[in-house]
């Protein structure tokens, strides 16, 4: 089995086991999608953690002994199986944690820029070295000019520019690096796991959308998003939670 699924307190995480570089071929791409699809519609969880074994890589690019086999037909094919993974993370619900310990590179950092958060260990390394195996970085590369700009995209996808942890910081490409893995994703757990869990799939739905909507509607999305929060109790529940503990502190 190379797709690991654990679920406990609220946070399902998701491992990819391929090693040593736990590379995507088809069947890996399957097996991870239909596993973050399992989960998408879970309401009793608060997030998911993708992650890779091994510590060496979370996810080291496609399998290029796949690669080099496709032809023109295969190859639409191969890409857009992994298209759908990359659907699979940004049509959930539930916001998608990429937990990076090690190499990020090719498809991995495209994995990972679906997610919705980044977090990294300070020896992990980020590349789109497509161009120098002979093809285009492509599907969900189109997402990082608007995680960190067109020029730092374009010096990633022509250049195959390697980063270590701590540039994808300053660029904005992750989150929080820290040391371990574990150190990278507790303030981002815990910071989500105090969130309300409907109001985490909302703000979730509200972000793809703002995505693609002007300005104008994109507030009005927001208005109905707020009302629509308001159709059940979490609210109330979590605002009353908030003064009984400021009660409790006077």
């Amino acid at each position: 089995m190379t797709i690991a699924t654990v679920v406990a307190a609220g946070i399902a995480r998701v491992t990819i086991d391929r090693p040593p570089l736990n590379l995507l071929d088809a069947p890996t791409i399957l097996d991870l999608t239909r596993a973050l699809a399992a989960l998408k519609d879970r309401r009793d969880l608060h997030f998911v953690v993708l992650e890779g074994k091994g510590g060496r890589a979370f996810i080291g690019g496609a399998d290029l002994n796949t690669l080099r086999g496709l032809r023109p037909a295969t190859a639409r094919a191969f890409i857009t199986r992994l298209h759908r993974l990359c659907l699979a993370i940004r049509e959930s619900r539930l916001p998608v944690v990429a937990a990076i310990d090690g190499h990020c590179l090719g498809a991995g950092l495209e994995v990972a820029a679906a997610c919705d958060l980044r977090v990294a260990t300070t020896r992990s390394l980020f590349s789109m070295p497509e161009v120098r195996v002979g093809i285009p970085s492509v599907i969900e590369a189109a997402l990082l000019p608007r995680l960190i700009g067109w020029g730092r995209a374009a010096e990633l996808v022509y250049l195959g520019t390697t980063i270590d942890a701590q540039t994808a910081l300053t660029w904005g490409l992750v989150n929080r690096v820290a040391g371990t893995l574990d150190e990278a994703l507790a303030p981002v757990s815990e910071a989500l796991s105090a969130g309300g869990k409907r109001a985490l799939r909302l703000q979730k739905a509200l972000l793809r959308r703002w995505e693609r909507l002007p300005t104008p509607l994109a507030v009005r999305a927001g208005i109905g998003a707020l009302a629509e929060a308001y159709r059940e109790d979490e609210p109330a529940r979590m605002m009353q939670a908030w003064f009984d503990r400021k009660r409790r502190k006077n």
